[in-house]
């Protein structure tokens, strides 16, 4: 049986269109089951449609229709389970279809298709004689379902978009917020690096070839350089400089040419380089050398590309695009002119790859783990990209179009409305002095016009100058990269957390494979295993911040007490010998927590006397209330930061803390979020930390609102039942202060 249903979801799986693959599947399942009836009916809008049959009239197909209010396969969508009757004519629900000639069949089974929660369709199987379908034979299709699910989806979609008038939604991650309206540009698979083996007409004449292919690539690599080192974007430029090693003649570069001076021409050469590698390095059982495979392929369909068609970006108009591909490397998204790229949309990566990284860093809508995009027939066809809530449109209608480009002009409006403000203190009509951090990880965005208005950096996440790296860089590129943080910020605070990787955070060149690794080895618990590594960690950070007052330091992932107190030793080591051997006048920073593990909350009074300040981590403070896995699609709706328990939460550990003496900030998304400000800084919260491009919008609204009323609010969320009522209420008391454009 789990031999039937492998082979049935992989034949679906590889069919060109949705209606191939449903003809395939009522086949199949027939002769699985062995019955007379199989068919399939899928759910467009609020009716049920017969998809494909093999056992009712086949003129029937597309022409049955009937909403899920009627018939025994309209009780199964709306109920969403199973149905199994051994005579379907005595059930109250039963409707004939005489045009699909099914008076001959009694016994009916059906089970519905759902995938995250949505109904997709019915199956249906139906057989002569009165009987009832076995236990073994619901379980069969119920489970051939489920597998379904998502390969039935990806292909209604698929279909959806063929035609240009019909629109067709998508879902994905938010990687880099904003709005797009641009034509589809895909890209990703147009170039395999699998070439035909091609002997070289001219050996001289194909290595001239790949020498161009590679200085191409080399120059744009330099360039690319060049250009962020001009914007002190270190971290980015460091990602180019380890391409452009790869190139070199003592690595793939020189590999490349023996393979085409052995007799091939330049592209089988690659090729050949290329798949033998990749195919040794994913026979490693190393899970870092595993990941290199995927280096090797990247450089080599680079290189591919400047020999096969070295002018795919040079576009068709002036008019930007959306660029769609697999996975779009940081390389791609840098040489793509700027002026022409509206937004990014993937189907793999996460928000903390690097190209996720660097569409922040540049301002760029984006957009991952869009499923099933790239095989939805979708170039050059119109979109809108609201990566901010995680949606793309393809084919959207002209009054859909019309609206979104009114948004887009009334948001550019209200940002300049914000930025005119940016300057001036957030303190709310009361009086109540509210100061506004940054969160930062990239030097571009500490230096922009926005950070101005920051009272300081609020966290500083140092993993990304380690993500961005090929190796673990040295105590001496620390402090240059910290010592430019400083300089930035111009003698405001920074609170700088320790190195916090794990989850989903992993770093390129130190992988941690775990089973749950949000539980897992990350944040301070990897710290304190290498304390080589914390102790240059920490000593580039006393050393860049010398004898100011700037630098804070924050430890992440602390659940437990014995955890703070090895931290402290190291940090004692640390501070004393630079203190000894390098600069008397040293400054020693304050010394905070991360409250993120809900445990840390009942030992406060211990945390006090041993650490300055606390900073809530609000985003995996909520999943650890939660149980919640935000990065899982199938329970991220239940990631709810508004969450009645999750705002007490807050609410004590705030009261928590001033009992004890402790500061407290905030810097999760919570705390760029207007409701989420508002609701935090009713608690008690002053410290409020966020992505830069919230700040000016939270300046002009605690700008605009008393504490008095803010608190009447609070209790009000307090009692509430749910996170869709909290924000609903706030979304309510901001109409009523003509606030409500704030939220969009």
């Amino acid at each position: 049986m789990l031999n039937t249903l492998r082979d049935i979801t992989q034949a679906v799986a590889s069919a060109g269109d949705l209606d191939t693959a449903l003809e395939l599947l009522v086949k199949q399942i027939k002769a699985a089951i062995v019955t007379e009836c199989c068919s399939i009916y899928i759910l467009d809008k609020d009716e049920l449609i017969l998809s494909a049959t093999d056992g009712l009239e086949p003129n029937a197909v597309g022409n049955v229709r009937m909403p899920i209010t009627e018939g025994l396969v309209g009780l199964v969508a709306e109920r969403e389970e199973a149905i199994n009757l051994a005579d379907a004519r005595q059930h109250p629900r039963f409707k004939l279809f005489p045009e699909a000639l099914e008076e001959e069949y009694r016994a009916f089974l059906a089970v519905p298709i759902i995938y995250q929660k949505q109904l997709l369709g019915v199956i249906v199987v139906q057989q002569a004689s009165a009987r009832q379908f076995s236990e073994g034979e619901e379980a069969f299709l119920m489970t051939l379902a489920a597998q379904l699910a998502m390969a039935v989806r990806g292909l209604k979609q698929k279909a959806s978009v063929k035609g240009r008038e019909k629109q067709i939604l998508f879902q994905g991650t938010p990687a880099s917020n904003g709005i797009a309206i641009a034509h589809a540009l895909v890209l990703g698979g147009e170039i395999a690096l699998r070439q035909p083996n091609r002997k070289a007409a001219d050996v001289k004449v194909e290595l001239e070839r790949l020498s161009t292919a590679i200085t191409r690539c080399r120059n744009n690599l330099g360039n690319l350089s060049q250009r962020f080192d001009r914007e002190q974007d270190q971290e980015v430029v460091a990602i180019f400089s380890a391409l452009t090693l790869l190139l070199d003649e003592s690595s793939l570069g020189g590999e490349y040419v023996r393979e085409v001076e052995q007799g091939w021409c330049a592209e089988s050469a690659i090729s050949r380089v290329s798949l033998r590698y990749i195919e040794q390095f994913q026979s490693m059982e190393d899970p870092y050398i595993k990941e290199r495979a995927s280096d090797i392929r990247d450089l080599g369909q680079k290189v591919l590309r400047q020999l096969i068609e070295p002018d795919r970006l040079v576009l068709d108009s002036d008019k930007p695009v959306i660029l769609v591909t697999k996975e779009a490397d940081t390389t791609l998204l840098a040489e793509f002119p700027r002026a022409k790229l509206a937004g990014i949309v993937t189907e793999l990566g996460g928000v903390n790859s690097h190209a996720a990284i660097l569409a922040r860093a540049l301002g760029i809508p984006a957009l991952t783990g869009v499923q099933q995009v790239l095989a939805s027939n979708i170039d050059k066809k119109m979109m809108v990209l609201n990566a901010t809530r995680g949606q793309l449109m393809v084919s959207p209608s002209s009054a859909v179009i019309s609206e979104y480009r009114s948004l887009l002009n009334a948001e550019k409006a209200l940002q300049r409305q914000y930025m005119q403000e940016v300057h001036l203190p957030a303190e709310t009509l009361d009086g109540e002095r509210i100061n506004l951090f940054i969160n930062a990880g990239l030097l571009s965005g500490l230096a922009s016009e926005l950070a101005e208005g920051a009272d300081g950096v609020g966290l500083y996440r140092t993993e990304i100058p380690f993500m961005l790296q090929q190796r673990f860089p040295s105590e001496s590129e620390q402090i240059k990269v910290y010592s430019q943080v400083f300089n930035l910020v111009a003698g405001r605070p920074v609170v700088m957390r320790t190195l916090d990787v794990g989850g989903d955070k992993p770093l390129p060149y130190f992988p941690i494979k775990e089973d749950n690794p949000f539980l897992g080895w990350r944040g301070i618990r990897m710290s304190l295993d290498h304390p080589e590594l914390f102790l240059v960690q920490m000593r580039a950070m006393l050393q860049a911040n010398g004898t100011s007052e700037q630098l804070k330091i924050l430890l992440p992932m602390v659940s437990n007490l014995e955890e703070v107190d090895h931290a402290l030793e190291y940090f004692e080591q640390a501070y004393s010998e630079l203190k000894s051997d390098v600069n008397p006048l040293l400054s020693k920073p304050q010394l905070g927590v991360m409250l993120e593990v809900p445990a840390l909350l009942y030992q406060l009074d211990e945390v006090a006397k041993r650490v300055d300040f606390v900073s809530v981590g609000s985003n995996d403070l909520t999943q650890y209330l939660l149980a919640v896995d935000r990065n899982n699609p199938r329970v991220s709706s239940l990631f709810d930061s508004y969450h009645p328990g999750v705002l007490r939460y807050l609410k004590t550990a705030l009261q928590q803390c001033r009992h004890y003496g402790l500061g407290i900030s905030i810097c999760g998304e919570m705390a760029g979020e207007p409701a989420g400000a508002l609701l935090l800084s009713a608690m008690g919260y002053r410290e409020l930390s966020m992505n830069q491009g919230a700040l000016a919008k939270i300046n002009y609204l605690m700008r605009r609102v008393s504490m008095d009323e803010l608190q009447v609010l609070l209790q009000q969320a307090l009692s509430l039942r749910c996170g869709s009522e909290v924000r609903e209420l706030l979304r309510a008391y901001l109409g009523e202060k003509g606030l409500a454009a704030i939220l969009n």
